[in-house]
């Protein structure tokens, strides 16, 4: 018996690294897993069905069930065919893992446009679309009067918590993944749905390419600290049904760790009571600034 025994889950951008692991721990939990990935290369160029058919087939061997799906979740066409795909195969949907990404780092001054909005279109609207069919689905069963009890996992980065420097595109949307799993937690509550965003960091194709050897596995032994499998428990745990008083949280996954991230709160605040005046508020700043807590600097800075 595993935590997930019965649940159908969807986990995007799942043919390689951590999405590879999410797939096959939740299968390992008893989930059955869509396996979504277009198989493109590390450039974002071509299309191959190979990566989410090999996971598929190593759910398989395990003894799990899986379908393998090559749908561009960055399209509302897309999303919704990806989202037909699971209830066709196993008659139902219960977890939705947002995974796929892609990088483009330039520093801004570099920055291209199409590369702003590759980064964009695969991220944040990768994300966006699947969550409007799931969330579709769960709101009409709902009320429809059936009984829901489902999860969203989105995937947010340190990098959209902190910023991160050259990767100015890549932060914006991992923040706009944040601040959308905020909002969907809360739209989303009255329908029996939980929404969730982790933070990981772990050994990927992308960040193999920015970080190196500062990544690679150790040869003594020890623990790997960066494997992609371990984000994977919080994943599973999310997606069950023991996580459902959990939502509208991000957290940091690295390691053997995991962290509550605490977003933007209200901090140190005067109000006069009337407008100020533009010289007045230099001071009133620098007030403010000694009373708040020093930010988080940006990775990289």
């Amino acid at each position: 018996m595993g935590c997930c025994d019965g649940r159908v889950a969807i986990v995007t951008g799942a043919g390689r690294g951590i999405g590879r692991a999410h797939a096959r721990a939740l299968a390992a939990a008893g989930a059955r897993v869509v396996v979504n990935d277009l198989g493109v290369a590390l450039d974002g160029t071509g299309t191959s069905g190979g990566p989410a058919e090999e996971v598929v087939a190593e759910i398989r061997a395990a003894g799990g069930e899986a379908v393998a799906n090559t749908d561009d979740v960055a399209t509302w066409d897309g999303a919704e065919r990806l989202v037909h795909h699971a209830i066709d195969a196993f008659g139902d949907l219960h977890v939705l893992v947002n995974n796929a990404g892609v990088l483009r780092d330039r520093m801004l001054v570099n920055l291209a446009e199409d590369e702003w909005d590759t980064v964009m279109r695969v991220h944040l609207k990768g994300h966006a679309a699947p969550l409007r069919f799931a969330a579709s689905y769960w709101r009409d069963r709902a009320k429809a009067g059936a009984s829901t009890d489902a999860r969203i996992v989105n995937t947010s980065s340190g990098a959209g918590l902190a910023g991160s420097v050259g990767q100015g595109a890549y932060s914006a949307a991992k923040a706009g993944i944040a601040a959308l799993t905020l909002v969907a937690a809360a739209e989303l509550a009255r329908y029996g749905v939980t929404v969730n965003a982790i933070a990981p960091a772990a050994r990927t194709r992308m960040t193999a390419e920015v970080f190196g050897d500062r990544m690679a596995a150790p040869t003594d032994g020890s623990f790997d600290r960066m494997a992609p499998e371990n984000i994977s428990p919080l994943v599973v745990w999310l997606a069950s049904p023991a996580s459902a008083g959990v939502t509208g949280r991000v957290f940091e996954v690295e390691g053997g760790l995991v962290g509550l991230a605490v977003g933007w709160q209200p901090g140190p605040s005067r109000d006069k009571g009337a407008r100020w005046e533009p010289e007045e508020l230099g001071a009133v700043v620098e007030t403010l600034i000694a009373e708040a807590p020093p930010p988080r600097p940006p990775y990289g800075a």
